[in-house]
């Protein structure tokens, strides 16, 4: 099994650390995986793209991911966006940051769309709006394709002490508080 996930957030969201995260938690259940980051201006604010491959075999492709099997979405303004869906594969999943449900189906290849609130959960559990690690709890949730437990696990790799803690916490709310939308009686928009 080979995937294919586009993070796209802004400069200070997180999405570069988020997609290492991610990479580390498939390696630590036996898979390959490679996260690499792409960068316009580099400054906080500034659109963010990161990218992670994952497989049962080793994973050499290092460019950047232009038919992804999930997107998730950190900064909840980029979700209506046409580039953020570019190249979705069929059956495609969407992880969005938001405070609300989404009632219309934004792209004709989506097949799930998992929302959490991970900007207030950040708020609520570290008093920053870093979203990152709650969408990754999120992700796990959604998409099966990792578990909540190797995701929490590789959080050690990156923080410690006070952060690492509060960041388990946010993962475990983002796991715990993902809703997934239904498309019942929507139109396709994009």
């Amino acid at each position: 099994m080979k995937k294919e996930i586009r993070l796209h957030g802004r400069g200070g969201q997180g999405a570069k650390m988020a997609a290492s995260i991610l990479a580390s938690a498939f390696v630590a259940e036996d898979k390959y995986a490679a996260s690499f980051p792409m960068f316009g201006f580099e400054r906080r604010g500034a659109p963010v793209t990161s990218f992670v491959r994952f497989s049962d075999q080793a994973v050499r492709e290092k460019t950047q991911i232009y038919h992804p099997d999930c997107i998730i979405a950190i900064d909840s303004s980029q979700y209506k966006s046409p580039a953020v869906y570019e190249g979705l594969r069929p059956g495609g999943i969407l992880v969005l940051n938001s405070s609300g449900p989404i009632t219309e189906k934004p792209h004709v290849n989506l097949e799930k769309v998992g929302t959490v609130d991970a900007t207030m959960i950040a708020f609520e559990e570290m008093g920053a709006p870093i979203a990152n690690s709650c969408m990754l709890g999120s992700f796990a949730y959604i998409t099966g394709w990792v578990s909540l437990g190797s995701v929490i696990d590789a959080l050690a790799q990156f923080f410690e002490g006070e952060a690492l803690r509060k960041n388990r916490r946010i993962v475990e709310r983002g796991f715990g508080e993902t809703k997934i939308s239904g498309f019942e009686n929507s139109r396709n928009r994009l």
